[in-house]
């Protein structure tokens, strides 16, 4: 598999990882103290060859795609959850620990943010209340298991709303993943 865009990646440990799984270029931000000068190489490679963003599921890591998608409109942003980035021993987190499968799935169900004055609101919070990802004991799992399922990272509840509409998650993608999320705990 090899990818046209340029993946942006945290580290050394990351590209060697992406470069172990797919074929690609990378670009490392040095962890999230994310420099002037990066940004501008970003900025460059997306006008040569388009983005894909593929930080860590961590607070750096969001803060990182944040600052990205902020400066550089129409980047694309590929997810793995958490528990696919655990470092065999338990002691770290981050793509570099992620298997070369999970980085090439992760890589076919990238996102590209719309990034059009209008953002249609197809999925309501009254929706997200009644699916149990806000305002429930369990929300917070649901959320986090809901991510996996749409690819688009974990988030709290105001996050989960603004990717859903961000990430033009149509009606039937959320009420499917709904359908497997309650599927899933009833065979808990």
């Amino acid at each position: 598999m090899n990818i046209q865009e340029i993946i942006v990646v945290e580290g050394k440990d990351d590209t060697v990882a992406i470069k172990r799984a797919v074929g690609a270029d990378t670009i490392e931000t040095n962890g999230s103290a994310i420099s002037e000068e990066t940004l501008r190489r970003i900025e460059h490679a997306q006008k040569k060859r388009g983005v894909i963003v593929f930080t860590d599921p961590d607070y750096p890591g969001r803060r990182i795609r944040a600052i990205i998608e902020e400066r550089i409109p129409g980047v694309k942003h590929a997810f793995l959850a958490k528990e696919k980035t655990i470092a065999k021993n338990g002691k770290g987190l981050g793509i570099e620990h992620a298997s070369d499968e999970d980085i090439r799935i992760a890589l076919r169900n990238v996102y590209t943010v719309n990034t059009s004055n209008y953002f249609e609101e197809k999925i309501t919070l009254e929706d997200l209340m009644l699916a149990k990802l806000i305002g429930h004991p369990q929300s917070k799992e649901r959320r986090t298991r809901m991510g996996e399922i749409l690819n688009i990272g974990m988030t709290n509840g105001k996050q989960l709303h603004k990717r859903l509409i961000m990430f033009q998650i149509t009606e039937e993608q959320f009420k499917e993943a709904i359908v497997q999320l309650d599927q899933e705990e009833k065979h808990v």
